[in-house]
């Protein structure tokens, strides 16, 4: 039977607590002050030097704005590294814009098509109530950005620019919601009538149809084509003429993107170590291979990351950054916040029991673009963000390596860097997890 909170043991603990002069004074300094600042860790933020034995930055860092665009900025960041190179100029950015719009426009389908897969569930049931929660999400996957690259190319920030609601997406995500909820219960319902498959998609069409009018009004129509002419840092000038956006792509990203795999660190028990993962309905591009991960330990991910970045290439990856993270001094430490002292209860949960309890997950994508390495052992990263500039060092973040076992959870490596054992795993049929796990969580 349920027991209520009896008045005598609330007196009891408001005595207790008016007894203690330290939780008293904690009071005094946390109602006037961010407990975070409090509890901050001068040890460790002194402790802390920001310079790194491998450095690969030298450009601006980037600005997702209002937007849930974080794994979009940090792959075109990663991109842009080399076509910086080819093209011989300092500063340059792909459109970030130009993916968005795509992005959103396949999520749609892809969403669509997955209400149209369970139509004959209850809407209460746990897949469908998960779609219909998140049906115009911003964020994304390492795969998902391959994805759209391999479809619909790359162009220059220039041949499709920022908007206000590419830096804001608030209230186009809305509209886009209650476009696709609409159309979720107009298709459930001729479904349920009986419609067949090809009713189901001419239905479908006419509303991807309003879909793209949205995202064009918002985002500006994507270019068929565009005339690439630039300035290299000597001043030399270069035209390549009329080009397509894949055309583009294939010409100035150069690395090879479809040979990257996604590792991941889930430590839970049901998720053994050498295994691949798929999350069901978890993808934007129907019929581009499926979001897929390679469970592995954290110290061969700290290994391969480094060893990218010593080998001159910058490193795509996913984390909880809300934990024990200062965005302004543009720190992270396992040990950054004692917490325990502020509130006297020591934190026990360890990454798996975070996972399992909805404590922690993926919620942001960045790029490792150094690694400070003693007798080849990485002691801290440098993070480039996608917060602006006025965060950290310009832009740029110091991650302590206690905080990438903790909090990373995913790396995009290539698949030849994997040992042979792991390079077999990734034939094996993948496991499939429901919709809602953790582990689908998208990067924003």
């Amino acid at each position: 039977m349920p027991h209520d909170l009896a008045p005598d043991l609330v007196e009891r603990l408001t005595k207790a607590f008016e007894a203690d002069p330290t939780a008293r004074m904690l009071q005094n300094a946390v109602t006037t002050t961010s407990v975070d600042d409090i509890a901050l860790d001068r040890r460790v933020v002194t402790s802390i030097d920001h310079s790194v034995s491998h450095l690969l930055d030298d450009w601006a860092a980037t600005s997702q704005e209002k937007s849930g665009r974080c794994w979009l900025f940090a792959g075109t960041n990663l991109l842009r590294a080399g076509a910086r190179e080819k093209l011989g100029v300092k500063d340059f950015e792909f459109s970030q814009n130009h993916l968005l719009f795509w992005d959103k426009f396949e999520k749609a389908n892809h969403w669509l098509e997955s209400i149209i897969a369970t139509a004959d569930r209850d809407v209460d049931d746990r897949t469908v109530a998960h779609l219909l929660a998140t049906p115009a999400e911003d964020g994304g996957q390492w795969n998902m950005f391959v994805a759209l690259v391999v479809k619909h190319g790359l162009v220059p920030k220039i041949a499709m620019p920022e908007t206000k609601s590419s830096s804001n997406t608030r209230l186009m995500n809305r509209d886009i919601s209650t476009i696709l909820r609409q159309a979720a219960r107009d298709l459930r319902a001729r479904a349920a009538d009986g419609s067949d498959a090809d009713d189901l998609q001419d239905a479908k069409e006419t509303v991807l149809a309003s879909i793209h009018r949205l995202l064009c009004i918002h985002l500006g129509t994507p270019p068929e084509s565009f005339v690439w002419q630039w300035k290299d840092k000597d001043g030399g000038f270069h035209r390549d003429g009329a080009m397509t956006p894949l055309e583009f792509a294939e010409r100035y990203v150069t690395v090879p993107l479809e040979d990257y795999v996604c590792l991941v660190n889930d430590p839970r028990a049901s998720s053994p170590y050498g295994r691949t993962f798929t999350v069901e309905h978890l993808g934007n591009v129907v019929g581009a291979p499926p979001v897929t991960y390679l469970n592995v330990e954290p110290d061969l991910m700290k290994s391969l990351a480094a060893q990218a970045i010593v080998g001159g290439e910058p490193v795509w990856f996913g984390c909880d950054t809300g934990q024990m993270s200062h965005a302004d001094l543009g720190v992270w430490d396992a040990a950054l916040f004692d917490h325990a002292a502020v509130y006297g209860t020591e934190p026990s949960l360890g990454k798996a029991d975070r996972l399992l309890h909805h404590e922690s997950l993926m919620t942001h994508a960045m790029l490792f673009t150094g690694v400070d390495l003693h007798d080849d052992v990485p002691r801290r990263w440098r993070v480039e963000n996608s917060w602006g500039t006025e965060k950290g060092d310009k832009g740029f973040m110091t991650m302590n390596d206690s905080w990438f076992g903790e909090f990373v959870f995913e790396v995009a490596v290539r698949r030849d860097a994997l040992p042979a054992e792991l390079q077999e795993a990734l034939s094996h049929d993948p496991i499939v997890l429901p919709a809602w796990d953790p582990m689908g969580a998208l990067a924003r």
